[in-house]
């Protein structure tokens, strides 16, 4: 374990945080030392065809080492952190054989990880867990998921007796502002199906996800001194409290849970002359979150129609862009792959926990390019916070199910199901 233990923290005291108001691709420059980094990895372990693009997405081969056909297989993973919580000087704890009981993260701040709010942490008890130090995130999310993909490949190169196909690994920049697949090459990539080892607890085999949207919400004011402001000033400020005081209550991420979709209000800056709200808008039916979308719209038509003849303009400007889409329309035709992975998981002793994903990975995205992409857990909890934390005991399984899936798909009987629709 402690191999993975030094790679992963390898990986996470390099600050790769993701940036929204970027243009560029990667978003932020600090991407490329981890990107960079990995490349030597792959090549050092032995992968072969490793690439890297203008735009750091990693490409990497294990060739296949039976002579019968084969499906391609790929995995996936990315290697930004999230931009809601700062990963710049992480500083891991190795806290060995946990007890169950409270974690001080931080002494002298009084940051516990506590089992009594984290009741997930009594599933750990006796194992090793790797935390934050209280003022950062961890980033296992999705460093996990890179160290249990290079980890896997390393140990099928070291161990040629175990059979596989040819396997496709990629590494992606900025999923975490939901671009993560927009340059991903999937001709170039070549897998017939892949895999996002991006999930959180052990056990989570994930094929649906919500229907993602964010919103960018701008409201307008007029700055008049207070004394003399008497049907004059308009507080920008004031009205997007009205405008948030019109969403659902209790649908917001901390009152829903399963299929439930919410709105995220996650941003919010502002003064008398202007107030900028960014909320994000989810909903597993795509019904349900076009509905959402016209909600937004219809309490943005409703505030401007309010204050039409005092402001002689609109008032509130909304912008709503689709971010991703519920990946079950793509994978179930091809349901055989959430199977392999199912029994994968059955084969190492894991009790595989299938359930819809409350956000998405790059595998949304990539279904809809053509790539079928299933989501794997990588071990971690409490991902976007000082909290995060993820037991090594976790990524060494998710190592074992990567290893498993390569070994079912290259069985000699294994064969391709055919789909209804070329069915006679």
């Amino acid at each position: 374990m402690q191999h993975i233990i030094d790679r992963f923290i390898s990986y996470v005291t390099v600050d790769t945080e993701s940036d929204p108001n970027s243009t560029t691709t990667p978003s932020t420059a600090k991407q490329w030392d981890l990107a960079n980094k990995l490349v030597d990895e792959l090549k050092q372990i032995g992968m072969q065809d490793v690439t890297i693009d203008d735009k750091s997405y990693i490409m990497a081969t294990l060739p296949s080492n039976v002579e019968h056909e084969v499906p391609t297989v790929g995995f996936v993973a990315h290697f930004d952190t999230t931009p809601d919580f700062t990963g710049a000087n992480v500083k891991p704890q190795i806290v060995e054989n946990y007890d169950g009981k409270d974690i001080v993260l931080n002494a002298a701040e009084n940051i516990i990880l506590s089992p009594s709010y984290f009741k997930d942490l009594l599933q750990y008890k006796g194992q090793t867990l790797i935390t934050t130090d209280g003022t950062t995130l961890l980033g296992a999310d999705d460093k996990a998921g890179i160290t249990e993909i290079v980890t896997a490949m390393e140990f099928l190169i070291n161990n040629p007796e175990i059979k596989h196909g040819k396997i496709r690994v990629g590494f992606t920049p900025d999923e975490e502002i939901g671009r993560g697949a927009h340059h991903f090459d999937v001709e170039k990539f070549g897998a017939e199906w892949a895999y996002t080892m991006d999930g959180s607890q052990i056990g989570e085999l994930e094929y649906e996800n919500f229907n993602a949207a964010g919103a960018k919400i701008t409201f307008k004011g007029k700055s008049v001194h207070p004394g003399y402001a008497k049907g004059k000033m308009i507080n920008s400020m004031l009205i997007a409290n009205d405008f948030i005081n019109a969403l659902p209550e209790d649908e917001t991420p901390q009152e829903t849970k399963g299929y439930e979709g919410f709105y995220h209000v996650h941003h919010l800056k502002g003064s008398i002359e202007e107030t900028v709200l960014e909320l994000i808008i989810r909903d597993h039916s795509k019904k349900k979150f076009e509905k959402r979308k016209e909600k937004i719209e219809k309490i943005t038509a409703k505030i401007n129609k309010k204050f039409a003849k005092q402001f002689g303009e609109d008032i509130v400007i909304a912008e709503i862009n689709d971010q991703y889409y519920n990946m079950k329309e793509k994978v179930v035709p091809v349901k055989h792959i959430v199977d392999i992975a199912e029994k994968a998981m059955k084969e190492v002793n894991i009790k595989p926990l299938i359930k819809p994903i409350r956000g998405g990975t790059d595998g949304c995205q990539l279904s809809y390019m053509g790539l079928p992409c299933p989501n794997i857990f990588a071990g971690g909890h409490n991902f976007h916070g000082k909290y995060e934390y993820v037991p090594v005991e976790s990524m060494q399984k998710a190592v074992e199910v990567i290893v498993k899936i390569a070994e079912l798909t290259a069985q000699p009987n294994y064969s391709l199901p055919i789909p209804k629709s070329k069915k006679k």
